[in-house]
């Protein structure tokens, strides 16, 4: 509401406003603009050449409106005195009575009165001249209102606002306190079912909303969306008046009807703020929305890592199912995001559970072709497998290879990587990656998910080459000796040749000694 009558009055009271007049002849558009700016004698002038002193704009507006808004008390005197009607509205329903109540000008006000204005009038919203006063913190109107009109103006507008509500609502303590004194306070609901404490909550009013709570019975009243105040407050980010919500008890878990929590919010947002006080205050980082998605499946399908890292570290429930029966972890392989996959898999999330189409994490990956992801997820996959076997008994990462599921860039481990590569590419033959991916209990699945890749006919090469690299990340953080492994390895599938030339090339042994493995 207060919108349109803002885009009224911007337009009443621009004198660079031109639209609204250009109906007007000539000297009619003088006249309105002398209106504006209280230019009584070229006024006098326009009249005298019969120019209609009721003459409207466009938006049905008079000069009486244009001077009145303007707050030109010479003009009002002077077009009142040559008889110019009170009773126009314009095609907002403003009159010149509500224009003075709005605007605060005392004088006007009381001549419009004594002109015989119609003192409970209202604007096509329902607006009369206390509600005008109290959204726009009139004191001086509101008290001649009151006790010298003793008008009964506490009423509903088409919305059901009461002048309360938009003192509340535009951040008038004064105006607040005022209305109170006159006993027209009020923990009403408007037609949305928004009460007071709503309104100065969702528009961030600390002073007025302070001033509310030493009064308020029921601070947890939902609207009709199902929003409280304190959702307001939050999703709006008014962080001040979150916290003084949080401190008079409000609950913070109450769910607007679509199931949308204030983490929920945060985490489109990438708000880690608000996410932040949320859980610091308890707020349920689990509950899900009317698509069953948790705030983490949020963050992960937004894309915002920092608020996903603070739910992980608030070691929310990594494993909630959405309505695709996805859990973050399946949302994030299918998005490709390398590194919210690496949070996922550090906070252990579930790598069996399958969507409604009965595909892992590892599947979905693959079936997109996120061959970073498939790696990083098969890696987990055998990292986790052999930490359960040894029934957690696992010791902790070393500091020189800390647990990581990504890419291996590091100078520890360059040559043998190096060395691997040339393998792969030079020395296996097509089957033989697989031969030794069964030797080392790559899962069916698995060898499945790196055989999607396809680049031509000399793909088995690069199958080989992320197979070997799979397996030094296996190795290296269960501390076996990958050099010892991978000969074994070459000579379980008849490689011995290939074995001894690889383990002489690692360990730098002259090709004249005898191979010893210990």
């Amino acid at each position: 509401m207060k919108d349109v009558t803002d885009k009224s009055f911007n337009a009443v009271t621009s004198s660079d406003e031109k639209s609204d007049l250009d109906i007007l002849w000539p000297q009619e558009k003088m006249f309105h603009e002398a209106a504006k700016k209280g230019d009584v004698s070229t006024l006098m002038t326009c009249l005298n050449q019969n120019v209609q002193i009721n003459t409207k704009t466009e938006m049905d507006r008079t000069a009486l409106h244009f001077a009145v808004a303007n707050m030109k008390e010479n003009a009002v005197a002077f077009l009142l005195t040559h008889n110019a009607r009170v009773d126009i509205k314009d095609k907002h329903g403003m009159d010149a009575f509500l224009l003075a109540a709005w605007f605060g000008h005392l004088t006007i006000l009381k001549m419009l009165v004594e002109k015989g204005v119609d003192r409970k009038s209202t604007n096509e919203e329902g607006l009369n001249a206390l509600h005008c006063a109290a959204q726009n913190n009139q004191i001086s109107i509101v008290q001649c209102i009151v006790k010298d009109l003793q008008l009964d103006l506490n009423k509903p507008t088409e919305k059901g606002k009461m002048p309360y509500h938009f003192a509340a609502e535009s951040g008038h303590l004064e105006m607040v306190e005022t209305l109170k004194e006159y006993e027209y306070s009020t923990q009403e609901k408007d037609k949305e079912g928004n009460t007071a404490l709503h309104l100065a909550a969702k528009n961030g009013h600390v002073t007025v909303l302070k001033a509310l709570l030493n009064e308020w019975d029921l601070i947890d009243e939902e609207n009709e969306e199902g929003v409280t105040a304190f959702y307001f407050a939050a999703v709006e980010s008014h962080h001040e008046c979150v916290t003084l919500l949080l401190e008079a008890g409000c609950d913070k878990n109450i769910l607007p009807k679509n199931n949308m929590s204030l983490l929920h919010i945060a985490a489109e947002r990438d708000d880690c703020a608000l996410a932040s006080m949320l859980i610091d205050a308890e707020a349920d980082c689990n509950c899900q929305n009317n698509r069953k998605e948790s705030p983490l499946h949020f963050a992960v399908k937004y894309r915002h890592m920092a608020v996903a890292q603070l739910f992980v570290e608030s070691m929310c429930d990594v494993n909630i199912l959405d309505e695709r029966n996805q859990n973050p972890l399946h949302l994030a392989a299918e998005l490709g995001r390398a590194d919210l996959v690496e949070l996922l898999l550090k906070a252990n999330t579930d790598l069996k559970q399958m969507d409604k189409q009965g595909k892992t994490p590892l599947e979905v990956a693959s079936r997109v072709n996120h061959i970073i992801i498939v790696d990083m997820l098969i890696k987990a996959e055998r990292y986790y497998a052999w930490k359960e076997v040894i029934e957690g008994r696992l010791p902790n990462p070393t500091s020189s290879y800390p647990l990581t599921f990504k890419q291996d860039h590091t100078t520890q481990t360059s040559q043998l990587r190096t060395t691997l590569w040339s393998m792969a590419h030079h020395d296996l033959k097509p089957k033989e990656w697989k031969r030794l991916a069964m030797q080392w209990h790559f899962t069916e699945g698995q060898i499945k998910a790196i055989e999607e890749q396809w680049i031509g006919a000399k793909s088995y090469q690069e199958h080989g080459h992320r197979t070997l690299l799979i397996w030094l990340h296996g190795v290296l953080l269960t501390g076996t000796n990958p050099v010892k492994a991978l000969y074994e390895g070459l000579i379980n599938i008849e490689q011995k040749n290939l074995a001894e030339r690889i383990r002489k090339e690692i360990n730098g042994v002259p090709s004249s000694q005898k191979c010893t493995v210990s």
